[in-house]
């Protein structure tokens, strides 16, 4: 990813696998350890940032975009994509500031190349990922699996063993 400025971490699975609610459960763990984490989240629907009757939505309704929205708290930019077109995470990357951060989490874009772990949970009877993705680094699981030497596998019910993965592989080298 030539627009990385900190290491990327991709979490990939099928959809009900729990990703969100696991990078829910690992960022305050991550910040606690002095890490600086952003997220990107790649959404195949189409949300609204902002709703229907608010200023800012209907400024973008009036055709201005981007819109940004801002206060005291936070800031949101909202720019319309046209023509409509599936996002790379590259270019999303050029957009994103990095300066503060030591780590960006990455949900989605299982499809592009940087390091993911795979979030599998047999239950599911969903195929695992690994054989055809050689960028998966480790599979976080609710079972344990019989998996080659190079993949780690984590419990996915166990984030602390997931950040302590995470610092030995990423922050190490900081």
């Amino acid at each position: 990813m030539q627009h990385a400025h900190v290491p990327l971490l991709g979490f990939a699975a099928a959809s009900g696998t729990g990703k969100t609610t696991l990078i829910e459960q690992l960022i305050p763990i991550l910040k606690q350890q002095g890490i600086r984490v952003g997220l990107i989240k790649h959404s195949h629907h189409n949300f609204q940032i902002d709703q229907p009757g608010k200023d800012s939505f209907r400024l973008r309704a009036a055709g201005a975009s981007p819109v940004m929205l801002v206060s005291t708290h936070r800031r949101a930019i909202i720019t319309e994509i046209v023509p409509t077109q599936e996002p790379n995470l590259d270019e999303e990357l050029k957009l994103f500031d990095q300066s503060q951060l030591d780590l960006v989490l990455v949900e989605g874009f299982k499809a592009e190349r940087f390091p993911k772990i795979e979030l599998h949970r047999p239950s599911l009877k969903q195929p695992l990922l690994y054989p055809t993705d050689p960028d998966i680094i480790a599979i976080a699981s609710d079972e344990l699996l019989e998996l080659p030497e190079h993949l780690p596998n984590l419990d996915i019910n166990q984030p602390e063993m997931i950040v302590d993965f995470i610092l030995k592989r990423f922050m190490e080298k900081l």
